[in-house]
């Protein structure tokens, strides 16, 4: 079997390619979107609504991925809304409003985003301005650790209103949700775990919300293009390897910044710059 999928729709191993590049990098501040945008221009897969749904619908695995590291969490805001816990209530009530201005700006500006910025050029320009904004402000380069910045519990629906308004900036194809929402809430005083935990659970309900359009506006065209199986199997791998990726993360940032993400982005934005100049790699 090629490498390249072909326009009669996508093999299981291509599948499973771009399940395992979505579940590494949908939780890591260096965008899941640009990473699978990359791995779909190489693999030879145009810039066409079936191709974007597959992309955002393996998103399913990454949700499944947070639901298991954080199932006490989850369970505490359930139990909150039972009338168990009031400050699993209050946490939930958070998320939902970190949620929102993403949701809004998203139906405003989904087409526009979808045919305008899905190429690799917007993305290879927002990973260099990602990464050059993590290496020049010092709280996202070195983090927040130890007893420092505020704890989750602490968190006002103020400041998680404030953290949605940073998820905004993730629409664009090449920002990262991840680093929008860790970074700010970095900059609004959380604490490097606080931030993490946070923008992981705000993850589970915006990709929720997300998967679940996308399956609703282009579903019938991705399982007739594509069939189930490709989406089945890339969906795992991508639970598979988001689950690593998230129990990594949580570890790593609750004692270290960003700045190896910061230089990984700079060095890819590069490296993709330089193969679309030299026209090695499909810009559209």
């Amino acid at each position: 079997m090629s490498v390249a999928a072909d326009a009669a729709g996508l093999g299981l191993p291509q599948a499973a390619l771009l399940g395992l590049v979505e579940g590494i990098t949908e939780y890591l501040p260096v965008s899941s979107t640009g990473h699978l945008i990359l791995a779909q221009r190489a693999l030879g897969i145009g810039n066409d609504e079936a191709s974007r749904a597959f992309a955002i619908c393996i998103q399913a695995g990454a949700i499944l991925a947070v639901l298991g590291v954080y199932a006490p969490r989850v369970v505490w805001m359930l139990r909150g809304f039972a009338g168990g816990d009031a400050g699993g209530r209050k946490l939930a009530l958070q998320l939902v409003v970190a949620f929102l201005p993403a949701a809004v700006v998203g139906v405003l500006f989904k087409k526009h985003i979808e045919h305008s910025l899905f190429g690799l050029w917007p993305v290879v320009w927002a990973w260099a301005l990602g990464g050059a904004a993590i290496l020049l402000v010092p709280v996202l380069r070195r983090g927040v650790q130890g007893s420092q910045g505020r704890a989750l519990l602490d968190l006002s629906y103020g400041t998680a209103f404030a953290i949605g308004l940073f998820q905004c900036l993730a629409l664009l194809p090449g920002t990262s949700r991840s680093l929008a929402t860790i970074g700010g809430a970095l900059l609004l005083g959380l604490s490097g775990a606080a931030a993490v935990e946070f923008s992981l659970l705000l993850g589970v309900l915006t990709l929720c919300a997300a998967t679940v359009k996308e399956a609703h506006d282009a579903g019938g065209a991705m399982l007739e293009h594509y069939g189930a199986a490709p989406i089945v199997v890339g969906a795992l791998v991508a639970a598979v390897s988001a689950w690593l990726a998230v129990r990594w993360l949580v570890n790593w940032l609750q004692t270290r910044g960003l700045a190896p993400f910061g230089w990984y982005r700079l060095v890819l934005a590069a490296t993709v710059g330089v193969l679309l100049a030299r026209g090695l790699l499909p810009a559209g």
